[in-house]
């Protein structure tokens, strides 16, 4: 039938990177790993984007995925809140792709869409289908849980013409 293809799929985060890791099996999903990569606070910009990729390039180096997905940026009424989220989406895309990942992109509601059914819905929703979809993850974080959703929308979405032909084309 094949083998299983591992996919990490990254919340990005400033202060906090969740980071969540499935395989998937045809239609079978399997949890493998889940965590946050945290920036100190205090720390300078660059620092903290430092912090960033190091720790992500440490879990792809221990965890080596297949693919990777990255929730995509929305745009809020805090300019700068808005920049520095970029800047540290920028760590969580570069991190895999420099690790010859193909990288796919999902908006938040396609995340949502895919988990619980919905374009849109809360947290706790998205959550709570997380541990039905995968009965032994373990996240420390929500945005854990958020990066095992955005891993599960890949798995969901991976088959699809567009994103086969875009990993032909990379």
């Amino acid at each position: 039938m094949g083998d299983a293809i591992r996919i990490i799929g990254i919340d990005p985060g400033l202060r906090r990177t969740g980071w969540g890791i499935v395989e998937s099996l045809g239609n079978s999903l399997r949890f493998v790993a889940a965590g946050t990569v945290r920036s100190e606070d205090k720390a300078a910009l660059a620092t903290r984007l430092c912090q960033l990729h190091d720790g992500l390039a440490e879990i792809l180096h221990r965890a080596m995925p297949h693919e990777a997905a990255v929730e995509q940026t929305f745009v809020n009424k805090d300019a700068v809140a808005t920049l520095k989220l970029g800047q540290a989406r920028g760590i969580a895309m570069l991190v895999p792709a420099r690790a010859g990942l193909v990288v796919a992109e999902y908006a938040p509601n396609a995340v949502k869409k895919a988990v619980i059914g919905v374009g849109h819905g809360d947290k706790k929703q998205i959550h709570m289908m997380v541990k039905v979809l995968l009965p032994k993850a373990i996240f420390d974080t929500e945005h854990a849980a958020d990066a095992l959703a955005i891993a599960i929308c890949h798995a969901h979405h991976r088959q699809s013409v567009a994103y086969r032909m875009a990993a032909l084309a990379s």
